[in-house]
């Protein structure tokens, strides 16, 4: 066999990498468009804190709704099909927000946006484990996922000014053309490796050698009950259900938090609210990049990623220290903290589906993740908006996600344990 270094293997693998994490970051701009638009929402519809909460979660009802179907479909069509017609209708959706008369049209929107764009997370796992040798995942991972914290650090400033200069309305449109420019864009360049003409015999043998990936056709999918009741993918639910209670508050909630709560004022607000998101965009991109470069140079790739998975986790504990903060600096420098943390988490999170899933059951491992993690979104702002309102206080809202964050922890060390496949299905006996 020729070492990789002897021939310069090309690259179209990392074409398909870029294209992902686009789509993440176009994905996520239609999400942040509601926080930045609290405000403006209250003045035209009347919203109360705990509608503005329910509403918040409502995009994530139908996204949770969809998570286990969208991995049976994924495994059974491909991310190619599944992927266009999702990205059609999350661009539908944000046109749908634009031109509602009212607060129920407002929700149908945001259910609209949860189906379209459920499939994006598991069939973005499924296409690095396709197009990725495992070496390589950490960082291919890093570059999808760290984009919806760009999307927050950039797109909540940006949203808001447009906001600020043309209203709601406006700026709901604008990021349904982006997702439409992005559907044209995907639907022309994705194919799975298998089906893309243009993937040289030299890269493709890259590919499928490392460490027994196979490009060639997979075996039926393990079923759904089957892959819940597994040790490891309890844990691994566990866990990004911690990581995303904390994500969707902080998506949610943090312009509020610093304008209601420390006196900020609103376009300030906007602006404090990308510093955490790109302190997370760098730390999970850098993570990712170490992380892949001391697996090639022959560290073992068990407790390199278990390692940034738990500490990472560990430190998204700094949630809890800006319960007591006093001044805009010191939450930020919380937040930062621990969004940054668990950024690190996720770059090796997102990984893991393609890692320990039975072959032909990466999809189905990335939905029943994506599931736990998309209850947590549901409850976090719906319970953030509970616990403002009666408390009128933000310290539990920020002492429960450390709580959760306790249990996740647990998760990864005693449940999930070794990245290492989960047992193909047994086959029922005749």
């Amino acid at each position: 066999m020729v070492e990789d270094r002897a021939v310069e293997v090309p690259r179209r693998r990392w074409r398909i990498a870029w294209l992902l994490a686009l789509g993440v970051l176009v994905n996520y701009l239609d999400r942040v468009n509601l926080s930045v638009s609290h405000a403006a929402l209250v003045t035209t519809f009347g919203i109360s804190t705990v509608t503005f909460g329910y509403l918040s979660a409502a995009y994530n009802w139908t996204y949770a709704l969809c998570q286990l179907p969208v991995g049976i479909l994924l495994d059974k069509f491909g991310v190619r099909k599944v992927g266009r017609i999702s990205t059609f209708i999350w661009g539908m959706a944000s046109f749908a927000a634009a031109i509602t008369p009212n607060i129920p049209g407002f929700f149908g929107a945001r259910l609209l946006l949860g189906v379209g764009e459920a499939p994006i997370f598991p069939s973005n796992a499924k296409a690095v484990g396709l197009w990725f040798p495992k070496k390589e995942r950490s960082f291919s991972t890093s570059l999808f996922d760290s984009s919806a914290k760009l999307a927050s650090a950039l797109g909540v400033p940006l949203v808001g000014m447009l906001l600020i200069r043309v209203g709601w309305r406006w700026s709901f449109a604008a990021t349904g053309l982006i997702s439409l420019g992005y559907f044209v864009l995907f639907s022309r360049v994705y194919r799975d490796p298998k089906e893309d003409p243009k993937l040289t015999e030299v890269e493709r043998n890259y590919i499928e050698r490392d460490d027994g990936v196979s490009l060639q056709p997979e075996p039926p999918p393990a079923s759904i009950g089957y892959l819940m009741r597994q040790k490891k993918m309890i844990g691994l639910a566990l866990g990004f259900g911690a990581y995303n209670y904390v994500f969707y508050l902080l998506l949610t909630f943090l312009p509020t938090y610093l304008s209601s709560a420390l006196g900020v004022d609103l376009l300030h607000s906007f602006l404090y609210t990308g510093v955490p998101w790109l302190f997370a965009t760098c730390t999970e991109l850098i993570t990712g990049y170490i992380a892949d470069r001391l697996i090639q140079r022959g560290w073992d790739a068990n407790p390199v990623r278990k390692t940034v998975l738990v500490c990472g986790t560990a430190f998204g504990l700094g949630i809890f220290g800006a319960a007591h903060a006093t001044t805009p600096t010191e939450a930020l420098l919380w937040i930062s903290m621990s969004i940054s943390g668990l950024s690190a988490a996720s770059s090796i999170g997102w990984c893991i589906p393609a890692l320990i899933a039975p072959r032909g059951s990466v999809g189905s491992v990335g939905a029943i993740t994506n599931l736990s993690g998309q209850i947590s979104g549901i409850v976090a702002p719906i319970l953030t908006g509970y616990v403002v309102s009666v408390t009128h206080s933000y310290v539990w809202v920020f002492a429960i996600p450390a709580i959760y964050l306790l249990i996740g922890i647990s998760g990864y060390v005693f449940l999930l344990g070794r990245l290492t496949q989960i047992p193909p299905q047994p086959v029922p006996s005749a």
